[in-house]
């Protein structure tokens, strides 16, 4: 009994390896249609009593501002150019800082929420996040860092229902996310910690002083040499 378990639980986890594999090297090609996060929202939306909105324009990364691309590593993973993955000293101070009752800004990079929002559902339980780390290893290594941020800017959620730069660019200042100015970009990368509660356009005095921070950060990104 005991050798068909750990047979079957072998097979499953070489089935979930390949798998896993498979759907990464697909990606590195191909547009991600969708995440996990979209139906989720969609059906809060409907439980919610609202419209259901969806809004999700995949564009290449030269067509996506460098502007844009700057200020959400000036905001979310200063090191994203430099780190294979894993910023630990961001790792070590956000647990300090958890240890002390303090609030997270988190400590994930800009590999770890991809990682997340292509592959896994939303949740901060162990196992998700040992996921998290065994996603982030291979797009490390089989997407690279230009892939990496191509996918993150036309993935990850901007707005109500809104998801990738071209839909946030039109949804938040009815323009291409090509034509991003410094301080457009900056409002976009300013509520990603919270993009539905705020706004990046006609935006609060907190979001206002996050965008100058971020405008002021984005001088030290320097070329984008992915």
């Amino acid at each position: 009994m005991v050798k068909k378990i750990t047979r079957f639980l072998f097979k499953a986890f070489l089935w979930f390896l390949g798998i896993s594999v498979f759907f990464v090297i697909i990606f590195k090609f191909l547009p991600v249609p969708f995440t996990p996060l979209m139906p989720v929202r969609a059906m809060e939306q409907r439980a919610d009593g609202k419209e259901v909105h969806f809004s999700h324009d995949w564009v290449p990364l030269e067509d996506i501002s460098q502007n844009l691309q700057k200020a959400v590593i000036a905001s979310e993973d200063d090191t994203f150019l430099d780190h294979n993955g894993f910023d630990f000293q961001a790792l070590k101070k956000a647990y300090k800082n958890n240890s002390k009752g303090k609030k997270l800004k988190g400590g994930s990079t800009i590999s770890q929420q991809t990682a997340k929002n292509v592959f896994l559902w939303q949740g901060r339980s162990y196992f998700r996040k040992a996921l998290e780390a065994y996603f982030t290893v291979l797009i490390e290594i089989f997407w690279g860092k230009e892939r990496i941020m191509e996918v993150y800017l036309n993935s990850i959620e901007m707005g109500d229902g809104v998801y990738g730069a071209e839909a946030a660019a039109q949804h938040w200042y009815g323009k291409s996310c090509k034509s991003l100015t410094k301080t457009e970009a900056a409002g976009i990368a300013a509520i990603l910690p919270n993009p539905r509660k705020f706004k990046a356009s006609n935006s609060s005095s907190y979001i206002n002083n996050r965008k100058t921070k971020i405008v002021r950060r984005m001088r030290y990104v320097g070329d984008l040499d992915y």
